[in-house]
């Protein structure tokens, strides 16, 4: 029964030994961090993607995927106000399921939050491209892609890729409060280019190409929606911020439910807009959808603003999905299932400085060396599985802490985090097989990590 050991929730709020993150953040962080997070490359270069499997109903992709999201939210927003401790997912299964289950979704946690801001990387790098080419200005070709990305050219090095994430880990090994301070101005700025996109594009709209409405059925659909699930990952790094926020139990909720409920809201707008302005099935061929919806309506000076608004936005989503990561890291290794050295806090920033600088250089390289269509369903299939287990978390939380403290509860239990686990396994089941395939060996190489390492090195190993 080792292997389902948990630690107690007393434990948890106690501070694990007094080694505690500093308390910085207030809900507008909050709300812009979950928005920063997820406005990125989900809507700036998967959109073309969700519009060649759906057409114009690829609106409806983007609400099928914000309603699984929003079920698990419900269930994180219960869980973080609850125990407002770093960790994410990985602190709430340890308290309610047992550290082996603990263990696989936090190294799950951090294949997704890892891979995420890699796929960014290279999402960034493609756009700022575009905008220098505005200004005739070229890397190297050998420079400008991962090998094999671009048919028909010799390609090496994401140079770009890896120099934006190594911007974003010196910025978080800095401060999480310096680091929020740059995400909230950013965010700002490309929901700003959003809305632009909105209201210069609705005057293009031409109605006759949203038919047919739905070119693929609901099979086309669902497909969509399974990739397009993409554009929500990040809201659940909201919740890993816990340990960091001045009043968890009352902004963390408000944080989730905002930033879920802005972004959904200008995605749909957005879906709505550019499959209204042209066809879509010219979006098959193109890596900046949505400017080039904007070009095709002459709209020319709108496209250079979504270039650069994509170019600041992606930065956002980088840094909370790099944050996000080090977090789990940091409560890992604090539980003493990772190195001890991955949890000491440096002594002017206050921040888990070397685990911020070894996934910085990880995950910085496989963003310059691997292509981004390879990198995306791999990310969600990680975060799928990690909404199911928060959802039955809570579930089993309700049972084996009833009167604990909750300045939230989810509602609608059991009802909503069962069908929050159905939805996610259902878009799971959408997936390629590839995915499938790439996911069971990432968990298969973390189970023996924690067989050989973790299990006999955990904090909780001599207790009875």
């Amino acid at each position: 029964m080792s292997l389902f050991r948990r630690k107690t929730v007393e434990c948890m709020l106690d501070g694990a030994g007094g080694v505690r993150l500093r308390k910085t953040l207030g809900v507008v962080d909050l709300t812009f961090l979950g928005i920063g997070a997820i406005i990125g490359t989900g809507i700036f270069v998967l959109t073309g993607t969700g519009a060649t499997q759906a057409g114009p109903a690829l609106t409806i992709a983007f609400v099928v995927a914000a309603i699984a999201c929003c079920l698990a939210g419900l269930a994180y927003a219960e869980f973080a106000s609850s125990i407002p401790v770093a960790g994410s997912v990985y602190t709430y299964s340890y308290a309610t399921l047992g550290e082996l289950p603990a263990w696989i979704i936090g190294w799950d946690l951090m294949l997704e939050y890892g891979l995420a801001a890699s796929a960014v990387s290279v999402g960034w790098s493609g756009y700022l491209q575009s905008l220098l080419a505005g200004f005739d200005i070229a890397l190297p070709i050998a420079l400008t892609a991962a090998p094999g990305a671009v048919p028909g050219q010799t390609t090496c090095f994401n140079l770009l890729a890896f120099l934006v994430m190594m911007f974003i880990t010196t910025l978080l090994s800095i401060g999480v409060q310096e680091s929020s301070r740059v995400n909230n101005l950013m965010v700002a700025i490309k929901v700003g280019v959003v809305l632009l996109v909105v209201g210069v594009g609705a005057f293009h709209v031409t109605p006759r190409n949203w038919q047919p409405f739905m070119p693929h059925g609901w099979s086309g659909v669902f497909g969509a929606a399974a990739i397009m699930f993409f554009a929500f990952i990040g809201f659940d790094a909201v919740s890993g911020a816990a340990e960091e926020v001045k009043h968890p139990k009352r902004d963390i909720p408000v944080g989730i439910a905002a930033s879920l409920l802005i972004c959904a809201t200008l995605y749909v707008a957005v879906a709505g807009v550019v499959t209204g302005i042209v066809p879509y099935t010219e979006f098959a061929n193109t890596s900046h959808p949505v400017s080039y919806a904007l070009q095709a309506a002459r709209q020319n000076w709108v496209a250079g603003f979504i270039d650069l608004g994509a170019v600041l936005g992606m930065v956002t989503v980088i840094l909370v999905m790099s944050y996000g990561q080090t977090r789990v890291i940091y409560a890992m290794s604090r539980d003493g299932l990772l190195p001890a050295r991955l949890s000491r806090l440096h002594p002017r920033f206050a921040t888990p400085f070397l685990a911020t600088w070894s996934v910085g250089l990880v995950f910085g390289l496989i963003g310059a060396l691997v292509p981004l269509n390879v990198l995306a369903e791999v990310i969600n299939m990680g975060t799928l599985a990690a909404f199911s287990m928060v959802s039955i978390a809570v579930l089993v939380l309700r049972r084996t802490h009833p009167a604990l403290p909750r300045a939230f509860r989810c509602p609608g239990v059991p009802l909503v985090p069962i069908l929050a686990v159905a939805a996610c396994g259902f878009l799971m089941l959408n997936l390629k097989p590839v995915t499938w395939l790439a996911f069971l060996t990432w968990l298969t190489i973390g189970l023996g990590v924690y067989f050989g390492y973790a299990r006999s090195r955990s904090k909780l190993a001599g207790q009875r």
